[in-house]
C-alpha cells in the first residue's frame, strides 16, 4: 500500500473516511501517514571501534624510525607478541600497518625507496645489449634423489629473443660455461652484457657510488668474448626488466603443470616452446620476435674461435680413507700418492672434478665426473688397491701347526666355521681325551 498516491486528495480537503476507502486502509492509518510529510530519519556518526594495534602504532612508527624504514613487518610481529607488549593481534593486521605507515615515514625522513623510484624507459641498438638472470626451479627426482634445478637466462635487448638453460648448479664454471652455449645460440656475442650483482660476476660487495671490482674469471672471460659488462645498481630490478619478465615467463609455459625426471627433458621442453614463442608479437616493441631477432642477431660480434674456458678452484684436504669431500660428497684419490691431512687442490668444471697437488710443480691426482646429488661418492675402485678394508687380517693366517687337526663341516654354518678358523689361525689346539680331565679334577671318584 502506497499512501503517498493519495497525498493531493488529503490537501484537497477530502475526508480521511474516504481517501482510506480508496488506499484500503483504516482512516486512522491514512491520518497518520498523510498529516504531515514524514521526515528521515537522522543517523550520527559512528562510534569508532578500537583495534588492537592501535596501543602499538606509537611504538612500531618508532621502530620503522630508527631502522630508516627497513624493518621487515615479521619482525614486528615477533617482537610485538613478546614480552613486555603480548600483542594479541594477528601477523596480517600487523603487515597492513607497516604497509600504510611506512611510506609516510620514509616521507617524513626524507627517504625514497630504490624500488619505487620512478625510471627512465630506454632502447637500445641492434646487437648491442643482453641481459642475464637465473631463476630457481623445483627439484627433480632422479633415482640418486631429488636434484635442484636452476635455470640460466640471457635475452638480447633490442628483439627479446630468448635463451635458456636448465642446470644442477650456480658455480662459477656453470655459469660462463652458460655464456658460450648462449653465444653458439645466438650466433654471436653482444657488446654489453647487463648482470645483478652475483658473486660469480662481483669480487664483493660495495657500498652506493663506489667502483664495484669485478671477479678475475668474469673480466677474462669478458675479454675473451670482447664484450662489457654492465653491473646493475642494488635493489633496482628494473634495470634488466627484460630478462626479469622472461624468467617468470619460461616457468609458467614450460614447467607450469608438469612434472620432468632429467635436465634433459626440461631443456626439450623448452626448445619445443621457442618457436611458439619466437612466433609471437612482442607487446612492447610490436613486432614479431623471429622477425626482430634477425636483425638483432646480425649486428652481434663473432664467437671466439676457442672460447675462455672457466675453472673454479678449491682448497681440500684428503681424508684417511682417501677421500676429498667437495660439495657434500666425496671423491676419490689414489692413496699411494697421498698422505692423510693433505692439502689438494680440486679444479671444478660443470660436468667434472680434477684433484691435483698443491705446490710450484702440481701433479695430476684423479678425474671424476661431477656428482648431481649431495652425499654422492664418486669413488674409483682402483684407488684403493691394497688398501686395507678391515675385513681380512692385514697379513695371511698362521698355519695350523701338525699334529692338531680341526674338522671344518663344510655344511656347518659360516659364522661357526669362521669363529674356528680365526681361532685356529691364532692359538694352536692339542686334542685330549676327555678322561684326562676327570682324572685331573677326581671326577667320578669322590672323596
Amino acid at each position: 500500500m502506497n499512501l503517498q498516491e493519495f497525498r493531493p486528495l488529503a490537501d484537497a480537503g477530502v475526508p480521511w473516511t474516504e481517501i482510506a476507502r480508496l488506499a484500503g486502509c483504516d482512516p486512522r492509518t491514512a491520518k497518520k501517514y498523510l498529516r504531515e510529510r514524514p521526515r528521515p530519519p537522522r543517523y550520527g556518526p559512528r562510534r569508532r571501534a578500537g583495534k588492537l594495534i592501535d596501543p602499538f602504532t606509537g611504538v612500531i612508527d618508532a621502530w620503522l624510525r630508527a631502522s630508516r624504514g627497513r624493518l621487515q613487518a615479521t619482525t614486528i610481529f615477533e617482537r610485538l607478541s613478546a614480552e613486555p607488549y603480548r600483542f594479541g593481534g594477528t601477523y596480517q593486521r600487523v603487515k597492513e600497518y607497516v604497509r600504510h605507515r611506512r611510506p609516510e615515514i620514509l616521507d617524513e625522513l626524507g627517504i625514497r625507496e630504490p624500488a619505487h623510484q620512478m625510471h627512465r624507459r630506454f632502447e637500445v641498438a641492434p646487437g648491442s645489449q643482453a641481459q642475464v638472470d637465473w631463476g630457481e626451479e623445483d627439484p627433480i627426482q632422479t633415482p640418486e634423489g631429488p636434484v635442484k634445478v636452476y635455470s640460466f637466462h640471457m635475452v638480447l635487448s633490442h628483439s627479446r629473443d630468448p635463451f635458456c638453460r636448465y642446470t644442477t648448479s650456480m658455480d662459477l664454471a656453470t655459469f660462463w660455461e652458460c655464456h658460450t652455449a648462449a653465444f653458439s645460440h645466438f650466433g654471436g656475442v653482444p657488446a654489453t652484457i647487463v648482470y645483478d650483482r652475483t658473486k660469480t660476476v662481483v669480487r664483493h660487495h660495495v657500498g652506493r657510488g663506489q667502483d664495484v671490482p669485478l671477479h678475475p674469471e668474469a673480466i677474462a672471460f669478458a675479454a675473451q668474448g670482447g664484450f662489457a659488462i654492465r653491473v646493475c645498481w642494488p635493489e633496482r630490478p628494473q634495470s634488466k626488466g627484460r630478462v626479469e619478465s622472461v624468467v617468470g615467463l619460461t616457468r609458467q609455459k614450460v614447467l607450469g603443470g608438469r612434472t620432468f625426471g632429467s635436465l634433459e627433458e626440461m631443456q626439450a621442453a623448452w626448445e619445443g616452446w621457442l618457436p611458439h614463442r619466437r612466433s609471437q608479437v612482442h607487446r612492447t616493441h610490436g613486432e614479431v620476435i623471429a622477425r626482430r631477432a634477425e636483425v638483432d642477431r646480425a649486428a652481434l660480434q663473432p664467437v671466439p674461435d676457442r672460447p675462455y674456458v672457466v675453472r673454479e678452484r678449491h682448497l681440500r684436504v684428503v681424508g684417511k680413507d682417501a677421500l676429498v669431500s667437495f660439495e657434500a660428497s666425496l671423491y676419490s684419490v689414489p692413496w699411494t700418492a697421498v698422505r692423510p691431512r693433505q692439502r689438494v687442490e680440486l679444479r671444478v668444471r660443470p660436468s667434472e672434478v680434477q684433484i691435483w697437488t698443491v705446490g710450484p710443480d702440481p701433479r695430476h691426482l684423479a678425474t671424476h665426473t661431477r656428482a648431481l646429488a649431495k652425499g654422492s661418492w664418486v669413488i674409483d675402485p682402483r684407488h684403493w688397491d691394497g688398501l686395507p678394508d678391515g675385513t681380512r687380517p692385514e697379513r695371511g693366517p698362521k698355519a695350523v701347526p701338525s699334529g692338531s687337526s680341526v674338522d671344518l663341516d663344510p655344511e656347518a654354518d659360516t659364522l661357526a666355521r669362521l669363529i674356528v678358523r680365526t681361532a685356529v689361525s691364532a692359538i694352536p689346539v692339542a686334542r685330549r681325551d676327555p678322561a684326562t680331565y676327570d682324572r685331573a679334577f677326581d671326577v667320578g671318584g669322590g672323596r
